[in-house]
């Protein structure tokens, strides 16, 4: 029986909602072992001026812990 951990994450990007999850499950990876998934909770944009500077993303990412 596996038992699986949750962590949430915020990652962003100036390019768009896709690139910011990317980066997000990137960075995951680098920290947390057995990354199986993620659940995208929320998004938002940073505007100034009118137009969109930064995507981000709230995500929870889900990994197995080891024996």
């Amino acid at each position: 029986m596996a038992v699986a951990r949750v962590t949430e994450i915020i990652a962003s990007s100036k390019n768009g909602f896709d690139d910011a999850v990317e980066k997000g499950i990137k960075r995951a990876n680098k920290t947390l072992k057995n990354v199986k998934g993620a659940w995208i909770q929320d998004q938002k944009v940073e505007v100034e001026d009118g137009k969109i500077t930064e995507y981000r993303v709230c995500m929870k990412v889900t990994f197995v812990l080891n024996d």
